[in-house]
């Protein structure tokens, strides 16, 4: 082990999120002198079974949401355990932390603090050996570019658009690089934007950058995309698609879904599936996240039965990143990809080990941001290391969102014809 990778030191502190909630920034400093950082997002659409974050609950402190106990654990207790670890051997170290919390779901030391670390060893790794973050953790095999999902629409719990399904994304599955799928995206967000103001509708934007208009219910959303995407000049479906995030948790439990906003109102699961199945007919959808609720197994496996050879069908709130329940889902049949966000699961040695398991199965997976971000642009990386195929890094919109496409942009000219990016969508 090279002295110059042993972890001399580890400070934390607080920062606000895009949301303007406090979050945690954690920096290592190595032996060899190299300094690296991370900076920890927060969910606001959360699975049951995510990693536990670690707040203050004290309503004196940013309603309670403050980080200094986090902060206490990362100079505290894990600092004590990590000094002298070497940052190249990044399962050891996530091991050793997830022993020291010592919970099923991190809520000793807190999935926030365990992660930050994590994410900064990882980081310090590579800038000790003079390698890019992805080649860090991929190697050799990290090349491909994700396909982008970009949140345009924002309803549920990102918005108060009326809205009852949490997110409507544009998929560029025309483009022939990753920088033109950027622009396709770019400009369809802009199309919708020009058409939301000729209608005299807000163009106000959700948590996650897109838009967050009064729409009549959820199929004007849809309908709102396709003429985007005409505007634009590109071909819905074969240019651009669709990518859904109803976040069916939001509105539904024990197989009932309450659509109140569309003025739906209750719908069961065969009705649901029923309408996905009109939706798949009518638009050009290519991937339904979440499209049940995360108590609700039976309603995935029916729809990957039903809808999975026409469409990807992703679990997020019902697999939360956490190889367990991904093994539960692979068992069961009940979709045939994941979403990965490294803070529901807590380290990031057990987010590879999600990936892997998905694409063992022959899964699709999609790594995502969430929607309190901050500027780091770590999953960018981290979704060319494992080979993720997709990401979602919200709207072509706001910094914090535009870091990682941008930095994805960065990494398509680091690698020039090593590079490769393909439709994960594209019939066989």
């Amino acid at each position: 082990m090279l002295s110059s990778t042993r972890i001399a030191h580890l400070h934390s502190r607080e920062i606000l999120d895009s949301r303007g909630n406090p979050t945690l920034a954690v920096t290592i400093v190595l032996e060899g002198g190299v300094e690296a950082g991370a900076a920890v997002p927060s969910g606001a659409s959360t699975g049951a079974n995510e990693a536990a974050e670690l707040r203050d609950g004290d309503p004196a402190r940013y309603g309670g949401k403050g980080v200094l106990q986090a902060i206490e654990r990362v100079e505290g207790p894990i600092a004590s355990a990590l000094l002298g670890a070497d940052v190249c051997d990044q399962a050891a170290l996530d091991r050793v932390m997830i022993a020291l919390d010592g919970t099923p779901d991190k809520a000793g030391l807190g999935a926030n603090a365990i992660l930050g670390v994590s994410m900064a060893a990882a980081r310090a790794a590579a800038i000790a050996q003079g390698v890019p973050l992805y080649w860090h953790l991929g190697r050799e095999g990290a090349c491909l570019l994700p396909m982008p999902a970009m949140n345009v629409l924002n309803g549920g719990k990102h918005a108060n658009s009326g809205l009852d399904f949490q997110e409507f994304m544009i998929v560029p599955v025309g483009a022939p690089t990753f920088a033109e799928a950027l622009r396709y995206g770019a400009e369809t967000y802009a199309a919708i934007r020009s058409i939301l103001h000729r209608r005299g509708l807000k163009t106000a934007v959700g948590d996650e950058g897109g838009f967050a208009p009064a729409l009549e219910d959820n199929e004007a959303a849809c309908e709102l995309i396709v003429e985007a995407i005409e505007a634009a000049g590109y071909r819905p479906g074969r240019d651009m698609a669709i990518a859904l995030d109803p976040a069916a948790s939001s509105f539904g439990a024990g197989g009932i879904y309450d659509l109140a906003r569309a003025g739906r109102g209750r719908l069961d699961r065969a009705a649901m599936l029923a309408l996905y199945g009109r939706w798949i007919d009518t638009y050009p959808i290519v991937s339904i996240e979440d499209g049940f609720a995360e108590d609700d197994w039976q309603g995935f496996a029916d729809q990957m039965a039903a809808q999975g050879r026409r469409i990807q069908i992703m679990g997020d709130d019902i697999t939360v990143t956490n190889p367990r329940f991904i093994r539960e889902a692979i068992d069961r049949k009940a979709m045939n990809a994941v979403l990965i966000k490294p803070n529901q699961i807590g380290t990031v040695t057990e987010t590879v080990e999600a990936v892997n398991l998905c694409h063992h199965a022959g899964w699709r997976t999609m790594v995502s941001h969430r929607s309190g971000e901050t500027n780091d642009d770590f999953i960018a990386d981290f979704a060319v290391a494992v080979g993720a195929g997709q990401m979602k890094s919200g709207a072509p919109c706001r910094g914090e969102r535009l870091a990682k496409y941008n930095r994805l942009l960065e990494i398509e000219r680091e690698l020039g014809a090593r590079a490769v990016f393909t439709n994960p969508f594209a019939k066989a």
